[in-house]
């Protein structure tokens, strides 16, 4: 049995250590995708059975939510949590590492839109795209609850 690391830095590697999970989560919060089909497009592509175990990981860990309002496939939506929101200062940290080392004739529009937000003003960027995603949580909920 795996017993849990006694270091911060090798707890957090075991938790997101992986590329896909603070992929899913970027794509979560910084671009509202919150259903099987839209992670599966990302550019990343990443495969099926792995978005499926990634997903179920991030589920059991706390860091997203499933809401499920009609109990179908297709109804399934995966947000992210206060612990899912908690990695943004990280999927920032990352991007600013290696940014520039990207051409930018390889981002797409929303990609530039990103780097321009994060490299003009990292702490004003985390903290609207933090509060830009709770009012998209609380929006959607309320949608779901007004279908019920």
């Amino acid at each position: 049995m795996k017993t849990k690391p006694t270091c911060a830095i090798a707890y957090s590697i075991d938790l997101l250590g992986d590329k896909w999970s603070l992929l899913i989560l970027r794509d979560a919060i910084l671009h509202k995708k919150t259903r099987f089909k839209q992670f599966r497009e990302s550019k990343e592509k990443i495969a099926t059975n792995i978005l499926t175990n990634r997903l179920k990981f991030l589920l059991k860990e706390g860091f997203l939510e499933l809401l499920d309002p009609e109990g179908t496939k297709k109804s399934k939506q995966y947000l992210a949590t206060k612990r899912g929101l908690s990695t943004l200062p990280i999927i920032i940290e990352l991007y600013l590492f290696s940014i520039h080392s990207i051409d930018e004739s390889e981002l797409s529009e929303s990609q530039i839109n990103i780097k321009a937000g994060i490299t003009l003003n990292r702490i004003f960027f985390e903290k609207t795209k933090h509060e830009e995603y709770l009012e998209f949580l609380e929006e959607l909920k309320s949608t779901m609850s007004l279908k019920k």
